[in-house]
């Protein structure tokens, strides 16, 4: 019983963070349609593929790979965070941001809920995946 509330879990919490890697990914994708060019629209492209691509593995993976999957998600929204939040202080690659852009603040909220969201994923996976794993 208490393995297959685990696996609930692991496969809401999963999803919900799937959710949140694909607003990531295409919040910037939707910003270089709009018109974010130069090297920061080849940032935001990348940024979104790799959104995508970690919303697909939150979905799909399972065991160990799950695992690596939720770490990396977690990595990538705390590594997009700081991006942005070095755009708006020091600047970052010579690219400044300002408080001003209406899609700082929502980005901000939903990557900060991300990290949260992730953080709780990537333990519930590894709990799961330990729990599941025959003792000697």
């Amino acid at each position: 019983m208490a393995d297959s509330n685990s696996q609930r879990l692991m496969r809401a919490m999963s999803l919900l963070s799937a959710i949140l890697l694909l607003a990531t990914g295409a919040i910037h994708l939707y910003l270089v349609f709009t018109g974010t060019g130069g090297i920061l629209g080849v940032m935001f492209i990348l940024n979104g593929i790799a959104g995508i691509v970690l919303a697909i593995a939150m979905v799909t993976l399972r065991g160990r790979l799950l695992q690596l999957a939720t770490v990396l998600g977690l990595l990538f929204l705390i590594a997009t965070v700081l991006a942005l939040l070095l755009a708006l202080t020091i600047g970052l690659f010579g690219i400044t941001e300002t408080w001003e852009n209406p899609f700082v603040i929502p980005t901000l909220v939903i990557e900060s809920i991300g990290i949260v969201v992730l953080g709780v994923t990537t333990a519930v996976a590894f709990r799961t995946t330990l729990a599941s794993q025959p003792t000697a």
